[in-house]
């Protein structure tokens, strides 16, 4: 996630002006913890660190969920976030002219996945789980949430380039994940990106998320997995980037992008890869961010 330092930003920031913010962090890196037990460790009150996580959850460093205990329920704490960058030197919009794009997981153009695999709407699981052949079910384009235990996922971009125009950068945003039976945390996967066949890098993700429930995840949903962490992707005239650190040397003059040709995106999950976790992504009214891919284009 790349975090703007500016004023729109300041419930994010005021979160790390606070040591007891910052203890609350550090607890949670640990293990989940329930309001009552962060109160202890704090040597605070609970409707102190009550205030706290409100402001640590409004902006999406934790999440909160209500599960059943010996005296009823109670509000179980969760990290979800995992990097944040913080971009002190904003690029000037003035500079550039541009295009941005939403585009939902489930109209991808190409895919080969083996098991465990399967994709779901916000109300359904689309055709049968495990069986790669349903991602070529008309339905697919519904997809809200899809996974793969190896193999890739490929996306056009449209491209509205005219004439001389050429790309300056392009950035796309998406919440993902590893892919584990029912879910693991500690399940890493080696993910490359690629535009245009282009490798950009590779980013390992640290595991499959079912702990906490997301945001948005449906409450039918029961198949372990919850959310993903939101990753930046963003290539320019100095190379390639996941949240503001560099994956390789591939600039945007490399991609070779032609007038009247969509621009591909693969996301890739090896099998031969030294962590072959899969992949696991999340659409709109799913995980802990309600969005689709979001692909942002600067010439």
């Amino acid at each position: 996630m790349n975090i703007e330092v500016n004023r729109q930003n300041l419930k994010f920031l005021e979160c790390f002006a606070s040591e007891t913010r910052i203890h609350i962090i550090e607890l949670l890196n640990e293990r989940p913890m329930n309001i009552k037990d962060l109160a202890e460790a704090l040597g605070i009150s609970s409707a102190i660190v009550t205030k706290h996580i409100q402001k640590l959850e409004e902006v999406s460093i934790i999440t909160t969920e209500s599960v059943p205990s010996t005296r009823g329920r109670q509000k179980l704490c969760y990290l979800t976030l995992e990097t944040a960058s913080l971009q002190f030197r904003a690029k000037r919009k003035a500079d550039h002219n541009g295009y941005n794009v939403s585009i939902p997981i489930g109209q991808y153009s190409a895919y080969e996945v083996k098991p465990t695999c399967g994709l779901c709407s916000d109300s359904k699981i689309i055709g049968i789980v495990d069986d790669p052949r349903y991602f070529s079910d008309p339905e697919h384009v519904k997809a809200k949430h899809l996974w793969f235990g190896s193999g890739y996922i490929e996306y056009r971009i449209p491209n509205y380039l005219v004439g001389k125009q050429t790309v300056s950068s392009i950035s796309l945003s998406l919440e993902m994940c590893s892919e584990a039976p029912h879910y693991n945390e500690n399940w890493p996967s080696d993910l490359y990106f690629y535009l245009n066949d282009v490798c950009l890098g590779m980013w390992t993700c640290p595991g499959d998320f079912g702990a906490a429930r997301g945001v948005y995840t449906p409450d039918w949903w029961d198949l372990g997995t919850q959310h993903g962490l939101l990753k930046q992707i963003t290539v320019d005239s100095e190379g390639s980037f996941i949240d503001g650190i560099r994956m390789s040397d591939k600039t945007v003059k490399e991609l070779a992008f032609r007038y009247g040709e969509d621009i591909r995106f693969r996301i890739s999950a090896p099998e031969s890869a030294e962590n072959s976790g899969g992949l696991s992504l999340f659409g709109r009214q799913f995980g802990n961010y309600d969005q689709d891919i979001q692909v942002s284009i600067a010439y």
